[in-house]
């Protein structure tokens, strides 16, 4: 999940000052997290303490009041601040960019021998529900926290049964995820940065975000290019540089340099979430 994190801080000050280049400072002085950074946290809580329905709810309200100017959509405010706990039928991207924990919440081991991914969808589909439950909202959670799953699974060295391991092969681990992605999903992803950059603009839903930033990872060579890939289309931009940077950080790890620098930006609240998260994840 700091994966997600990261990717926010970075992006945070060209949401509103798009740019649609990779040569840019990675942090600068004046970045800072959002409201991905807080609901992703929320998230990570929610799972902690048990992952129901209603834990859900509760953790993302109360850290929305802990953080209530931390940059929320209207829509999402006004929920987190009131004291209804139904859905507002939302398809926006913030089920996608809160999601990476979810991505970590089963074995790959038994996936191995299972062949079943449905914990993880389980886990992503509830976390999107209780706020997003429009179709494309779930199906955004969904496939963000599935493609992180492959990529500690496929880049992991784990394999099916009469399989050999592909983790010495990053090429191939990309192919899987992006045919599994687009035959499960109906996203298109065969699209390059580079057709989607002159035209790409500010759009907060599901649909059309989630595709670019698998885009963003799937061009990407290293965790760092794939932020700086997601930056690079403009629009939503610490969005998509959130759903990007969770997936890269499940294939590539991150730099210690760069956990020590994005953690620096967090207050003791949500530093505290990210330890106990480790401690919880191990």
């Amino acid at each position: 999940m700091l994966g997600a994190i990261i990717g926010d801080i970075v992006g945070s000050v060209y949401e509103l000052n798009n740019i649609k280049t990779k040569d840019f400072p990675l942090f600068r002085e004046d970045c800072f997290f959002t409201d991905d950074t807080v609901l992703t946290c929320a998230v990570a809580e929610a799972i902690m303490e048990g992952g129901e329905r209603d834990q859900f709810i509760d953790s993302l309200k109360k850290y929305g009041r802990l953080y209530p100017e931390a940059g929320y959509s209207q829509t999402t405010k006004a929920w987190l601040l009131s004291e209804n706990r139904e859905p507002y039928h939302s398809c926006g991207n913030g089920a996608a960019m809160r999601v990476s924990p979810c991505g970590w919440m089963m074995d790959c081991g038994f996936a191995a021998r299972t062949g079943s991914l449905s914990k993880v969808l389980e886990w992503a589909e509830r976390s999107a529900e209780v706020t997003h439950d429009h179709p494309e909202g779930i199906k955004g959670a969904r496939a963000t926290a599935e493609a992180i799953f492959l990529c500690r699974f496929y880049f992991g060295g784990f394999h099916m049964d009469g399989e050999t391991p592909i983790d010495d092969d990053p090429v191939e681990c990309k192919k899987r995820l992006r045919e599994h992605i687009e035959e499960e999903y109906g996203y298109d992803l065969s699209r390059t940065l580079d057709e989607i950059r002159p035209t790409y603009q500010l759009d907060a839903t599901c649909q059309n975000t989630v595709p670019e930033a698998l885009i963003a990872f799937l061009e990407s060579t290293d965790f760092e290019d794939a932020i700086r890939n997601a930056i690079s289309l403009g629009g939503d931009s610490d969005t998509l540089a959130a759903i990007t940077g969770s997936i890269a950080e499940a294939a590539y790890g991150i730099p210690m340099w760069m956990k020590e620098k994005a953690i620096s930006y967090l207050d003791e609240p949500l530093r505290d979430v990210l330890r106990r998260w480790r401690k919880f994840c191990i």
